[in-house]
């Protein structure tokens, strides 16, 4: 089943959900009469309008009353007010795809009336410039088709993997939290090429074009991360220099230790547990 002829509502316009309408009107599996989106930022609606021809709505029950898939944009600490807010408007045809990090869908359906279509998704920041990667959680009670509809919109942005909901967790410590790990290294590298004799734009510009080229590279040879390392690394050379420092420092280590820790704190916020811990 396609989204397309199907109208996609946005509840919540900032910068996912505008990532995604650019990204749906860009790959034309929605034309823009067939995109709405509500906001309390009446300017955020204004801009967007203009910028896309969508339609937009300051009424979040209107909206769900007039898309066939709907997109809960919103921070997770408003997801339930607003879910509250637009229950009685929801009806058979409707499925809701919630993007609210660390929140499970037993606790979405709660706020929904009974036997509700619900999907999971957990997208990351580069969306916004259509390079993302989306994992989306199988759940019951779809319809034929509920889960490739999913697949389609956040395959306007970027990459997708299908798993189970237990392993979202995981995903927001690995890609969803991931794009402030690897800014923090091309930060870090930067640095080492300005201590070096480097000027700034010059570093930043090679740290993160190594970063971008490295990584295409793996995705489009479908090469081990260490063959990589290996072609780049000779007997005595500069590379293996760097590498001993590196592993001097741990780097491997901290960065598992970085998606475990994401991963508890996910585990954590969605029980409730909203308060940042004392040491």
């Amino acid at each position: 089943m396609s989204v397309k002829g199907k109208k996609v509502g946005f509840l919540g316009a900032g910068n996912m959900g505008e990532a995604l309408i650019r990204g749906l009107l860009k790959a034309g599996r929605v034309p823009p009469e067939d995109v709405l989106a509500a906001d309390v930022r009446l300017d955020r609606l204004e801009q967007l309008g203009k910028l896309y021809g969508i339609h937009t709505l300051s009424d979040n029950a209107l909206l769900v009353k007039r898309a066939e898939v709907v997109i809960l944009a919103v921070k997770p600490q408003i997801i339930h007010q607003v879910l509250r807010e637009v229950a009685p408007a929801v009806g058979t045809k409707t499925l809701f795809i919630s993007m609210a990090a660390g929140v499970p869908t037993a606790s979405l359906r709660a706020d929904l009336p009974r036997g509700v279509r619900l999907i999971r998704v957990m997208p990351n920041t580069p969306a916004l410039v259509l390079a993302g990667v989306t994992a989306v959680a199988r759940a019951g009670g779809l319809q034929p088709g509920d889960l490739e509809t999913a697949e389609e919109i956040f395959g306007a942005v970027g990459k997708v993997v299908v798993l189970e909901e237990e392993l979202l967790d995981a995903v927001t410590g690995l890609s969803g939290s991931g794009p402030a790990y690897v800014a923090l290294m091309i930060e870090a590298l930067a640095d080492g090429g300005v201590r070096v004799g480097l000027d700034r734009l010059t570093a930043m510009t090679l740290a993160a074009e190594t970063v971008l080229g490295s990584a295409k590279f793996l995705i489009e040879t479908g090469a081990h991360p260490g063959q990589l390392k290996d072609m780049v690394t000779s007997p005595g050379g500069t590379a293996i220099a760097g590498i001993t420092a590196l592993e001097e420092g741990g780097v491997r280590r901290t960065l598992i230790s970085a998606v475990e820790r994401a991963t508890l704190r996910s585990q954590e916020l969605g029980r409730g547990e909203n308060d940042q811990k004392k040491p």
